[in-house]
């Protein structure tokens, strides 16, 4: 993907806490925040599924629409996420990451 303005939303999950913000590379933020480079609010809460984004033309028009999101009530996020994302699967996934759900191993089955 190239770089294109992008605002975003990650989740911690299903409902979980949410976290709004603007980049020119997601898929390279979103490798930043499942990797905790930062030591911040999105790794302190383990928020880092990513549920909705939306691209703009330029980085001003995204950081418009991210301070309109942060204002924003909970309640208006969530309907944000759940018309397009109603499961709020992780869309990082259709790029190429690894899912944040944890694989239940079969307790019969031996390792290697």
């Amino acid at each position: 993907m190239e770089r294109l303005p992008c605002v975003y939303l990650l989740a911690s999950g299903f409902h979980g806490t949410l976290y709004t913000a603007v980049t020119s590379n997601l898929l390279g933020r979103i490798s930043q925040h499942r990797d905790e480079i930062t030591r911040g609010f999105t790794a302190r809460y383990g928020v880092k599924r990513l549920v909705w984004f939306e691209t703009g033309d330029t980085m001003e028009s995204v950081i418009v629409r991210e301070k309109q999101l942060k204002r924003w009530r909970r309640e208006w996020k969530i309907e944000l996420i759940e018309r397009e994302n109603p499961t709020w699967r992780d869309l990082a996934e259709d790029f190429g990451f690894e899912s944040l759900i944890k694989k239940k191993v079969d307790p019969g089955s031996s390792p290697g």
